[in-house]
């Protein structure tokens, strides 16, 4: 029916919402021109699960439509974190007591966190209901991928390069180890996403790397993809800075699923574990970033430092972040910090306003005698 008349999809009581708009995308021009003839706030709310295809819409919406992304819940938002430490602290400079976490994790909790993700409708499942929940989601999203741009794609090539993802989750995995990583193996490749497979060195390519781009471009139409950009800082150092983005999916249970991982494998193999753990602490640093008005980075430079996380705000400060999953981590990571420090002021660019060690299972928010504060993702909030 709208497809026939547009009328139909905005005529009653407003705000009126649109699901999956983008299926008829012309509803988003039409639009702008029910808004220019009033110019009312909130009238419409437009919901779509995927970008509509390349040049379907004539108009940006600039001044008339406010796009605002949907993401996973974090921590705080669960309540799985107190939020007794706020990153806008911080940059203000609030100094405040020792502060024991109420919601002191554990190793199986974190894990359970990994595997149940931010997904609302999972937030009070046991383990056993949220794998198969994710199971069936992921089942969903291949279909969901593979006709995306009104194309059939290869499912099985959906699944695989969704497993390679997932094995590469928070690396800085380049296209090309993407690519080399999806190789025909007759040996293995009907559990492909069943297991943490190791990387393989041969057998028959199955995507370039261009096909690749191909790919991750309809994972990105799907908003699956959450990739963390490089920081730049301007300098006058001759210190190269890496350019490359973190890879991340849109939250750490779809790695974990698409790997097969439950909380037993998961405790057998604590260096993935660490991975997702890192990819969880990030994926709600980047909400909060986004919530008081800043961005989520990492960076890495051809000399070998590396910092897990940075938040610039608009106004150009910036804090920085190591992520580590026990206590017996946080003296290096402070180190790592303190270096770092030293290194931007060594080239007079604008220091950060602030070191943190965000760790998995200390039980206290404190800071330290050297400034670096330490706080347990479960009182991390906004």
């Amino acid at each position: 029916m709208v497809r026939l008349d547009l009328s139909y999809a905005f005529n009653g009581d407003s705000p009126r919402l649109i699901d999956e708009w983008q299926e008829v995308p012309e509803i988003w021009d039409a639009l702008k021109s029910l808004v220019d003839r009033s110019m009312e706030p909130g009238r419409f709310i437009l919901t779509g699960s995927s970008t509509p295809r390349e040049g379907a819409i004539k108009h940006s919406g600039a001044g008339r439509i406010g796009t605002i992304m949907m993401r996973t819940m974090s921590l705080f938002e669960s309540g799985d974190s107190d939020g007794s430490m706020t990153i806008r602290s911080m940059f203000d400079k609030v100094d405040r007591p020792p502060t024991k976490c109420p919601n002191k994790a554990s190793l199986d909790s974190l894990i359970y966190l990994v595997l149940r993700g931010g997904w609302p409708a999972m937030i009070s499942k046991d383990e056993e209901i949220v794998l198969n929940m994710m199971h069936f989601y992921l089942d969903s999203i291949y279909n969901d991928v593979a006709f995306v741009d009104g194309r059939k794609h290869n499912i099985k090539k959906i699944r695989m390069l969704m497993a390679s993802l997932a094995r590469n989750e928070g690396t800085l995995a380049s296209i090309s180890k993407i690519a080399d990583d999806l190789v025909e193996n007759p040996d293995d490749d009907d559990d492909i996403g069943e297991g943490t497979h190791p990387n393989r060195s041969s057998g028959n390519p199955i995507l370039s790397t261009k096909t690749v781009r191909v790919y991750l471009d309809l994972f990105d139409r799907i908003h699956l993809l959450n990739d963390q950009p490089a920081f730049a800082i301007t300098t006058r150092s001759p210190v190269r800075v890496g350019k490359t983005p973190k890879r991340h999916l849109a939250d750490p249970s779809l790695a974990a699923a698409a790997l097969g991982l439950n909380s037993i494998l998961m405790k057998k193999d604590l260096k993935t574990f660490g991975f997702l753990f890192e990819s969880l602490c990030e994926r709600d640093l980047d909400i909060y970033a986004s919530h008081i008005g800043g961005r989520l980075y990492h960076y890495r430079d051809h000399q070998g430092r590396e910092v897990d996380a940075i938040i610039q705000l608009d106004d150009g400060r910036w804090g920085a972040f190591e992520i580590k999953l026990g206590t017996g981590q946080i003296e290096e990571a402070a180190e790592s910090l303190n270096r770092f420090d030293d290194f931007i002021r060594s080239t007079h660019s604008r220091p950060p306003e602030f070191l943190c060690v965000i760790c998995g299972l200390t039980p206290t928010t404190y800071r330290r005698n050297d400034g670096i504060y330490v706080v347990p993702i479960t009182s991390l909030a906004p």
